[in-house]
Order: structure tokens, then sequence, then C-alpha cells
């Protein structure tokens, strides 16, 4: 049964001889979810426990009901058409199994990113704050064991650290970095509104993350927290309507430069520390460099996928050149041909579009959007220079930014409707 906004409601029999029930299962959703996103800090095994939570998630909110607002379709639609073109790409491969699994994978992640669509775009507020305090969480404990195996505190240093860098319960220090920065992000925003109930906590949180993600000495990941709580920083200040809380955001976003600049001034006081951050902080490294580095494979293969429509097959650009694109563009074009690699571009462009309007235009999820987008802009920038097409956090975030949008899509067509319209009903969504 619907109302005239064609939101889903209960019968009212099962609420009047069941009064407890929804609250129940809605608990039981919520607890796993928040479960859920924060496994996504542990990736040190494969299939990792996010990967297998999804699956225990899914059901349980599935059998609730749910609203697919009509917002859904466009990220829905270039999706499927990537993940096809990949299918697609994959044929004189299929024998192959690094190529298949690695098309099957994206195919997955694809899927969780509709998923995510469609869970933030239904009781966006509460969802999207408990999705973030979850995923802020999952950073500050993946954080902690980055800072613990850079400094080989309780022997820890083999197993979260990777040739001298923090790569916490990721395997990946670059991957670890890149995570773990959303969750700084949500901490810088709180704290710079006077949003949290515990800001001592919440300042140690957030130096504790933005420590862990220097000692990765991933320059990707230093660009994009960087990039992301810039961002954050200003849309929150030019959309503030109120004087006295324009200062306030000021000032907090003052504070925290300070308190972070500290934090990092105390690790660079460490020799060796400082000597491998001046290694990193070079444009370029060994590896970038010459006909087989980095960008000599990546100008080498251009002329190559001009010629072939199908690219090289889901990751046989590591076949052909002997390491990875390290670019996202170039490498949907070279795993999922000129089909999936325009596709690819058509997402990016499109979802920035949607997220610069979700962190400028009033709305109650604005908020929310100037943390979730401006961390999805920066992966859309580290995709220039690293391969982001297997993050999961990348998805999780891209989902996001299309439930918040079809949240605010919804909002304005209720507002602009009518009266008659709310007493004979237009449903502009589709109940499950």
């Amino acid at each position: 049964m619907t109302n005239a906004s064609g939101t889903r409601l209960a019968p009212a029999s099962s609420v009047s001889r069941a009064p407890g029930l929804h609250t129940d299962y809605q608990k039981i959703v919520n607890a796993t979810f928040v479960v859920f996103i924060a496994s996504g800090a542990v990736v040190i095994v494969e299939p990792s426990p996010y990967d297998l939570l999804f699956f225990i998630t899914l059901p349980i909110w599935f059998v609730g009901g749910f609203s697919v607002h009509r917002t859904f379709f466009v990220p829905a639609s270039i999706l499927f058409g990537y993940t096809v073109a990949g299918f697609l790409a994959l044929i004189p491969y299929w024998d192959n199994a690094d190529s298949s699994v690695f098309q099957y994978v994206s195919a997955f992640l694809s899927f969780t990113a509709l998923f995510f669509a469609v869970f933030f775009a239904n009781e966006t507020e509460r969802r999207t704050e408990l999705c973030l305090k979850a995923y802020m969480v999952g950073a500050f404990i993946a954080s902690l064991c980055a800072i613990a195996g850079y400094f080989d505190i309780g022997g820890l240093g083999e197993l979260f650290t990777r040739n001298a860098r923090a790569t916490g319960p990721f395997k990946d220090p670059n991957v670890y970095g890149s995570f773990a920065f959303v969750g700084a992000v949500y901490l810088a925003q709180n704290l710079t509104l006077g949003r949290t109930r515990h800001p001592i906590a919440s300042a140690i949180a957030l130096v504790s993350i933005v420590s862990g993600v220097f000692l990765s000495f991933s320059r990707g990941s230093w660009g994009a927290t960087v990039v992301a709580m810039t961002l954050m920083a200003v849309f929150g200040f030019f959309t503030m309507d109120n004087r006295r809380m324009k200062r306030r955001v000021a000032m907090g976003a003052l504070v925290a430069v300070i308190v972070i600049a500290v934090a990092l001034a105390v690790l660079l006081s460490l020799e060796e520390t400082r000597a491998f951050f001046l290694q990193r902080a070079s444009v370029t490294q060994d590896y970038d460099e010459g006909a087989t580095g980095r960008f000599g494979n990546q100008a080498r293969s251009l002329p190559m996928l001009v010629e072939r429509f199908w690219g090289f097959g889901p990751r046989q650009f590591e076949m052909v050149f002997g390491l990875v694109p390290h670019n996202t563009y170039i490498g949907s074009f070279a795993n999922n041909g000129w089909i999936g690699g325009f596709l690819f571009i058509l997402l990016a462009a499109i979802t920035c579009f949607v997220g610069f309007r979700l962190m400028m235009r009033a709305s109650p999820f604005r908020r929310h959007a100037q943390v979730v987008f401006p961390s999805l802009f920066a992966f859309f920038l580290q995709g220039f220079q690293i391969d982001i097409d297997h993050w999961r956090h990348f998805y999780l975030l891209l989902g996001a930014v299309w439930g918040l949008e079809a949240a605010r899509q919804r909002g304005v067509e209720r507002q602009s409707r009518p009266v008659e319209a709310h007493v004979q009903g237009e449903p502009r969504l589709r109940d499950f």
C-alpha cells in the first residue's frame, strides 16, 4: 500500500497488532549495515569480510521493501552498459582465470553501487549519518593499525606495512590512505560545525586518521585529503546562511589545520620519516619514468587502444605492458573497450554535475553531501594516476551521491506538487 507521494506504508492492522515489529526490524537492518560498512576497513584477506557481509546485508534489507526513484535509472543504465561492455571484451579471454575473476568482481562492485543508491534514497538522513559514523570507526581502527605497523608496535610492522609504508589492514598503502581520509573529512566537518558531543575524542580520531594517511606515503591519498577537506570547508562556508556559523566554520577549519600541521610536524621530526617523505613528495618516481615506466606505458597504449574497439580485454593491459595502467580512464578503455571507456567518462561527468549541485542547493541532505561528494570527487581525480575501479569505497560513495540526489529530487517534487495531487496521488516512485 502507498500514500499519495508513493511511499510504501505498512498495513494498519500489522502495526496495531505488533507495534514493536517494525522498530526491531530496523534495528536489525541498521546493526547489520553498520558492521558491513565498518568491515570495509579490512581488506587484508580476499574475499574480504565486506564482500561476505554484503550478501547478508542485502537480503535482510530487501525483505523490508524499498522505493526506487526515477533518478536511479541514470547510474543504473550507465553501470549496466559498462558491465556488459566488459563481458563482451572478456569473450576472447573467457578461459583466462585472472581476466574472468577481474570482470566478475567489476560486475559485483557495480551492483553494490546500485544497492547503495537505492539504500540511501530511503530514510536518507538517518542512513547516511549511520554510514559515515560506521565508516569513520573503520577508518580510525585501520589508522591505529597503520600507525602501530609503521612504528612496529607489538611486532606488527610486518603485518601492517609494505616497503616501509603503512598499509593498516589493507594490502596496498595507496588503497588504505584513500579509504581512510573519508573518515577524516567527516570528523573535520563535525568539529567545525560543532556537531560532535565529544570534541576531544573526535580531534584525537581526526589526528590519528590523518597521521595514518600521511604514513602511507601515498601521494594520491595526500592530494585527495587536501582536495576533499578544502571542498568540504569551502562549500560549507559559502552555503552557510548564519554569519555566526560562518565564523565558526572558518575558525574551526583554521584550528583543524593547525592541529593537523602540528601532528605532521611531529612525524616529520623523525629523521627516517622525513627522508622518506622528501623522496615520496617528488613529482615522479623511478617507476614513472622511461618508455616502460608508468607514463611511458600509458603513452604507448593510446595508439593501440585506438585500433582496438574492444580494448585489450579485462586485466590484459598488465599482460601486454607488465604493469597495470595506473590510470582508471585509460584502464576503462583497455578493460571494457571504447563503449566501456566512454561510459565511465560519462558516469564521472554526470556524477560530478550532480554532486556539485547537491553541495550548493539547499536541502536536508546538503551537509552530508558536503562530506560524501568531495571525497568521491577526489577519487575521480585520483583516477588519473591510479586504478580506482576496484575500490569498494569508491562504489560506496558513488551510490551514496546518487541516493542523496534521489532524496533531494523527491523533496523538490513533493514541494512543487499542487495540493490536488496530494489528494489524488501522483506516485513517482516504484515500490517493492
